[in-house]
């Protein structure tokens, strides 16, 4: 199907996945579908895990648009490229979206399989999609509260694991040390991972309502004993989609 007759159905809300929650498309019902290259001014992504295409689907008979699979800095790319498809997003009329990731667990009392909700960012990659200009854009809310609480609600009716905190973005691609994360925990952050920052700066000076949603797919670097593993990754990504394709069904039919 092509682009057009996916925008023609004016979806006001989307969603970003992340490393291997690729299936969370399948799982709440593919209505059509594109690749990104078929896209102009989308680019596909260069990582295992991302699907690289645009998905209509349909929750409580509002249309959804899924961007399945995304770019990241580390692919050698700016900050202003990885984040086109939240432009274009919003030049199709998206108002609300929600960003999800794989993310390495900090916080002692989280678990792999687990959902984190973000309630913050750290910036630690060092550049912003607003760069070329004094876009001065206020970042004391960037993920929006309202939202948030519906998305912890459902996952407390569903009973989902889903906590809050703070994630922090670093530029990849290599994982962290053990040190950097006793330097992350200092800091603040409860998760940790390589995406997701950029967009949400985007999106939030666009206007855009902004949520995020963390996989908890590993322990984070020296906090078990274990060496991390991208496959790794992405194969707890796709066994714990389901839950998160509920929790999103149900939060999206309100």
């Amino acid at each position: 199907m092509s682009l057009f007759a996916i925008l023609a159905a004016s979806p006001e809300t989307a969603i970003v996945l992340g490393s291997g929650l690729g299936g969370v498309a399948d799982l709440l019902g593919v209505e059509a579908e594109v690749p990104y290259v078929e896209v102009p001014g989308w680019g596909a992504s260069s990582v295992p895990g991302h699907a690289g295409r645009l998905v209509l689907t349909r929750v409580a008979d509002r249309a959804i648009l899924i961007a399945q699979g995304r770019r990241h800095l580390y692919e050698g790319l700016t900050a202003r490229e990885i984040t086109a498809g939240i432009r274009l997003m919003h030049e199709w009329g998206v108002r609300r979206v929600l960003l999800t990731n794989a993310a390495g667990a900090i916080a002692e009392q989280f678990d792999v399989g687990d959902l984190m909700l973000i309630t913050d960012h750290l910036n630690l990659q060092g550049t912003s999609p607003l760069l070329g200009g004094p876009h001065f854009h206020d970042m004391s809310q960037v993920y929006d509260v309202e939202w948030r609480e519906s998305l912890l609600r459902a996952a407390g009716e569903l009973g989902v694991k889903c906590h809050a905190g703070v994630y922090a973005a670093l530029l990849g691609p290599q994982y962290e040390t053990p040190a950097e994360i006793r330097m992350l925990r200092v800091l603040g952050a409860d998760a940790v991972g390589m995406s997701t920052v950029a967009e949400a700066i985007q999106a939030r000076a666009l206007g855009m309502k902004v949520a995020g949603v963390s996989m908890l797919t590993n322990w984070a670097a020296g906090l078990k004993p274990q060496t991390l593993d991208h496959d790794e990754v992405v194969a707890v990504g796709q066994q714990s989609a389901r839950a998160l394709a509920t929790l999103l069904k149900t939060a999206l039919s309100v």
